[in-house]
């Protein structure tokens, strides 16, 4: 018998935090730093987790391929000629972990013929887990409480808040938001962003700089589920299992209505 939407997404919470807890126990000590061919940082702690998860995922849907950063980094890519398959960003953010301000996250999702269904975002540092099981159905836990659950909200008529890359900032972001009326700016780092959005928190999200699927993924599938959306700068929807997994620029709405 397969498993149910919901019992994914409760499996994947599970998986997201044993990753997290690894990811802590090396965040709680010295460790050393790599650069990749593409420059971008590498620690322990993104394949510490990225073998759990992978591991976990291989062995709870043994039919449904993995793509994970740090296996793709390597050389390793899975077939998913089917259209069904799991993007993993082990730790997101790993700049933001580098610099010990809380700010990384784990992330799983599951894509569906481009679009990405479930996910889980897990942020060990602050012990906040975000889950999205289907459409209308997205908790947060914080801190050990109850899963509580949380909805994208709709812009307010005195502006909006915009949320913007902690270390990926640039002027094209800065050209994109002047033409709207933004009463607040709020920096973060990794996919955090999305989840502000999914939680009612802020209004809107530019991404005009380079980003991977497995950046995207989970917390598109958090904000999604809340009921924002994610789309290109020409308007379409952002999707998955393109070629190399590289994403065009996009935006990151709450609440459309």
């Amino acid at each position: 018998m397969s498993a149910t939407d919901h019992e994914l997404a409760a499996a994947i919470r599970d998986i997201a935090l044993k990753a997290g807890d690894a990811i802590m126990e090396i965040y709680a000590g010295e460790f050393a730093v790599e650069s990749k061919a593409d420059a971008s940082p590498v620690t322990e702690a993104d394949r510490a987790a990225e073998a759990i998860i992978a591991a976990a995922l291989r062995e709870l849907t043994p039919a449904i391929p993995v793509v994970a950063e740090e296996e793709v980094a390597a050389g390793h890519r899975s077939d998913i000629g089917g259209g069904v398959f799991w993007l993993v960003d082990p730790l997101d953010g790993t700049r933001e972990f580098i610099s010990r301000n809380g700010e990384f996250t784990v992330n799983i999702a599951l894509i569906r013929q481009g679009a990405p269904v479930l996910g889980a975002v897990h942020v060990p540092a602050r012990r906040e887990t975000y889950i999205a099981a289907g459409p209308g159905e997205v908790t947060c836990e914080r801190d050990g409480g109850p899963a509580e659950a949380i909805a994208a909200r709709a812009a307010a008529a005195d502006g909006l808040v915009a949320m913007v890359s902690r270390s990926h900032a640039s002027p094209e972001t800065d050209d994109y938001l002047a033409k709207f009326s933004i009463k607040e700016r709020r920096d973060a780092g990794s996919s955090l962003k999305f989840c502000r959005l999914a939680e009612g928190a802020a209004d809107l999200y530019p991404r005009l700089g380079r980003t991977m699927e497995w950046d995207t993924a989970a917390g598109h599938a958090v904000l999604a589920c809340a009921g924002g959306s994610v789309d290109r700068l020409d308007g379409g929807p952002l999707s998955y299992g393109k070629p190399e997994f590289e994403n065009p620029h996009f935006v990151a709405w709450g609440r459309r209505d």
